[in-house]
């Protein structure tokens, strides 16, 4: 690797990105980051997981949404909520970001560069900054990790004021009074809920006839009344004809004829694939419709295999959390590094309000493979912690073979989904079965309990094991016809 500049080029430096990095600095190879901005992060930290995420958390500290079933829905900590107060602890918790992530390549002698890069051969980039310089560089493994940008379709007359895309919409100078969101998948259901929280009229338009279509039915089922509950105006199946910039407000005509107004409207049908820029034909490389490339889901290799890829660029699941995974497994085998592969089940959150988080399977999924299955469900409102907390919604499920006993699913709506989710990911990973939750103690009163009502609900159901059957004596009677 010597006659390289490099022993391992990442382009991006999002979750996987950052990932890897760290995993070739602590291996102590020469490694260097390549980022399109003068900030480190990439979408996930600038535009995408922590700014949602951040704004969820102060929407509901300054709405006083999670006091509201005690003191009454007009209660608030903040009367008068404006877009600064959003992006007050917006701003502080990227700073925070960007300045642990530099600690990070500072502390693992990660190399550094801002500029746009693109493939010139098979082991060669040339970057070019904004100051217009350029400069080539090698090396012996390259992995991109640039990830995706928002699908902008041409019949959506962005503005980036008043018709918006999910990378610009925390840029809005004035919290809107009413909300169109297109599309019901993550972004979108986080983002109407979240306003939705804020008192703003929320209208949320999914051309499908379902959403969401991942997660167990049951869960959708109950999150649906919630958020309808909550305000949000939920128009499934009905698919977009026009979109019209009125100055004072934006106006969507539906394909069925009706009409829906908002000061506001945010598009997130959809992202692409962030690689129209790095001339992959100079290496062969091709992707699919949506900018994304196919790699071994083992290695993280493509077609080409001295590069990688990772993260949101290569598709599903387009998560933070597996790109971390993801980042780490692709550099080690670049290295010809031995490393732990990912464990089989991983969750899957969503920071709407209220949360929805899952790992393994649903159960349509069970029925689709004839897998015999029982169902347990603990309700938050069961649990002491949820009287505590005041709250009147959110449940817990969990899938278990009736074969097996063993975990196969679990799926929670509610406060703190995201977090009660790895105990339940934890024990699907150890093979566990459903007799770890009816012996356990949980700490009381916690949410977590819930897991104990859903084990005991599915364990009073499923057949006996035969070292707990009670072994009764046979009958005096019964002995004498023996004789």
């Amino acid at each position: 690797m010597a006659e390289f500049d490099y022993d391992l080029i990442i382009i991006g430096s999002g979750p996987s990105g950052r990932a890897a990095a760290i995993q070739a600095g602590k291996l102590k190879r020469r490694v260097l980051v390549i980022d399109r901005k003068d900030r480190l992060g990439g979408v996930s930290v600038h535009t995408g997981t922590i700014p949602s995420k951040t704004l969820r958390e102060t929407v509901l500290n300054l709405s006083g949404w999670r006091e509201r079933s005690f003191y009454g829905r007009s209660y608030r900590v903040k009367d008068e909520i404006h877009a600064e107060d959003l992006k007050a602890r917006l701003h502080m918790t990227l700073d925070h970001e960007v300045d642990v992530l530099e600690h990070q390549f500072n502390r693992n002698h990660v190399d550094t560069l801002n500029g746009r890069a693109k493939f010139v051969g098979p082991n060669e980039v040339e970057v070019a900054t904004e100051a217009g310089e350029t400069t080539r560089l090698t090396a012996a493994k390259f992995l991109i990790a640039t990830g995706t940008k928002t699908y902008r379709p041409d019949y959506v007359p962005f503005n980036g004021k008043t018709v918006v895309d999910g990378d610009h919409f925390l840029e809005m100078e004035e919290i809107p009074r009413s909300l169109v969101v297109i599309g019901a998948g993550v972004i979108g259901v986080e983002y109407a809920t979240m306003f939705s929280a804020l008192d703003v009229r929320v209208t949320l338009i999914e051309p499908r006839d379902s959403f969401l279509d991942f997660i167990d039915r049951t869960l959708i089922h109950e999150f649906t009344h919630q958020i309808r509950e909550n305000g949000v105006d939920l128009r499934l199946g009905s698919p977009v004809e026009k979109i019209e910039d009125a100055g004072t407000h934006v106006e969507v005509s539906l394909e069925n004829g009706r009409h829906v107004r908002g000061e506001m409207l945010l598009f997130a049908a959809g992202r692409m694939g962030a690689t129209d820029a790095l001339n992959l034909n100079a290496i062969g490389l091709e992707t699919d419709h949506r900018g994304r490339i196919e790699v071994n889901r083992k290695t993280y290799q493509t077609a080409v295999p001295h590069i990688y890829a990772t993260g949101d660029v290569i598709g599903h699941p387009s998560l933070a959390s597996t790109s971390l995974q993801q980042g780490r497994v692709a550099a080690c085998h670049a290295l010809e590094t031995p490393t732990l592969p990912e464990s089989p089940w991983y969750p899957y959150g969503i920071y709407s309000v209220p949360e929805m988080s899952t790992c393994g399977m649903s159960e349509e999924e069970l029925k689709e493979r004839g897998i015999p299955y029982e169902v347990g469900v603990g309700r938050f409102r069961e649990t002491s912690r949820g009287h505590i907390m005041g709250l009147e919604h959110g449940m817990l499920k969990m899938l278990l073979s009736l074969k097996t006993r063993r975990v196969l699913g679990v799926q929670i709506v509610g406060e703190g989904a995201t977090e009660l989710i790895h105990i339940g990911q934890a024990v699907m990973n150890l093979k566990g079965t459903v007799d770890y939750f009816v012996q356990n103690t949980f700490n009381y009163p916690t949410l977590a309990e819930a897991y104990k009502v859903a084990g005991l609900d599915a364990f009073n159901r499923m057949p006996i094991p035969e070292e707990f059957k009670v072994k009764r004596a046979p009958k005096a009677k019964d002995k004498k016809a023996e004789t």
